[in-house]
């Protein structure tokens, strides 16, 4: 055993925990197992990219075509899970729970009803990654409609997964361009390396704990605002200011809410990454097409982007600090009319593709992941002394 000093670093900033063939993130570079997620995110669907991810090489057309039609196969979710969701709406505004803890507890709850649930064969595991990737839209959806106070909508096997995420939600088929922007944000959102909500899953996995409770920790994880939970704040934090400054966007009032923020050290949500320290190349694609619905929806939604835009400069020009792919998901999912407790939902439709792929990889190759720590407690010392 070594007696050498581990390397320490705070919340693990630049330490190599692992290896993965999945995805490689670089100051320059977003690629999901060879490919860049500007090519995939102008040419590729976003079941075409979970297909990439899970099974590691990019479908043929009949390979996707089958694909496809496995997911819409797995679609429906348990009674038992569909009667759960029933109290969405009683327990999001009687008690404390938001969208993400139901999520969290719905899948859950599908792993009990999972015939393959204790089995983390190779085999297996893809098995239930798709049976999972098929059923947290319907979660999403039917838990979005016991909150508005209506009868399910049931999913739509003409519907290809973004559209069918948004038919769920609302009842009303989406328009192309709307599935186009949404298809795209599930692209950017799939897959990330070694992210709080990805390691976790693996820390999970390299226990032998199975598929299920692997993506239910992630979940946990995804939820807080400094990680999935970040796109929900920026949107909170741009309604603020909007509130606060009034609706015509005075760049007065805008650099004054700004600095006053600067004085009191507040965190401003959706900015700065750990590893993207010259800017989120996910952030600017979202930006465009975000952009380009809130131009057709209009003035109300570009005026948003307008001061979402002039917060971004401020940040760039007086602390040169990037916006990440989550501020410009905040305002594009708003002039989609999707509610906000629900964008981080909608980030697990995207990232349990990613997620289940490392927990598959890592059952695969396993080593339970041990980390040393830096202890900062008391010398020695006797008990009865």
């Amino acid at each position: 055993m070594s007696t050498q000093t581990p390397t320490m670093a705070k919340g693990l900033d630049g330490v190599i925990a692992g290896e993965t063939a999945i995805c490689k993130v670089e100051q320059h570079a977003l690629i999901y197992r060879g490919y860049e997620i500007a090519d995939l995110a102008e040419y590729a669907s976003f079941e075409e990219v979970a297909y990439l991810l899970l099974v590691g090489e990019k479908p043929t057309a009949a390979q996707l075509e089958a694909f496809n039609d496995e997911l819409k196969g797995e679609r429906g979710l348990p009674s038992h899970v569909r009667d759960q969701l029933k109290n969405a709406g009683e327990l999001v505004k009687k008690h404390s729970a938001v969208p993400m803890d139901l999520l969290r507890t719905a899948v859950s709850v599908l792993g009990h009803f999972d015939p393959e649930c204790q089995d983390n064969s190779p085999e297996a595991n893809l098995r239930k990654s798709k049976r999972l990737l098929a059923k947290v839209p319907t979660v999403i959806g039917h838990m979005q409609n016991a909150i508005d106070g209506k009868d399910y909508v049931e999913p739509d096997d003409s519907l290809d997964h973004a559209a069918n995420l948004l038919w769920m939600m609302t009842g009303q088929k989406p328009s192309p361009e709307a599935v186009k922007v949404m298809d795209v944000s599930l692209v950017l959102y799939a897959e990330h390396d070694f992210n709080a909500s990805t390691f976790t899953a693996r820390v999970i996995a390299g226990t032998l704990s199975d598929m299920h409770g692997a993506v239910t920790g992630a979940i946990a994880a995804l939820k807080g605002p400094l990680h999935g939970g970040a796109n929900e704040a920026a949107m909170e934090m741009l309604a603020e200011i909007r509130k606060d400054i009034g609706p015509d966007n005075d760049p007065k009032k805008i650099q004054d809410w700004m600095h006053k923020a600067f004085e009191d050290k507040r965190k401003l949500m959706g900015f700065g990454h750990r590893v993207y320290k010259n800017g989120d190349h996910r952030a600017p694609i979202l930006h465009a097409l975000g952009r380009k619905a809130a131009e057709a929806r209009g003035e109300e939604f570009v005026k948003l982007f307008d001061l979402g835009e002039a917060v971004q400069k401020i940040m760039l020009d007086e602390k040169n600090i990037f916006p990440n792919v989550d501020f410009p998901c905040g305002m594009t999912y708003f002039t989609m009319g999707i509610p906000v407790p629900q964008y981080t939902p909608i980030f697990v439709a995207s990232r349990v593709s990613g997620w289940c792929a490392h927990i598959s990889e890592q059952h695969a190759n396993n080593r339970l992941i041990r980390p040393r720590v830096a202890y900062t407690g008391p010398d020695l010392r006797k008990w009865n002394a």
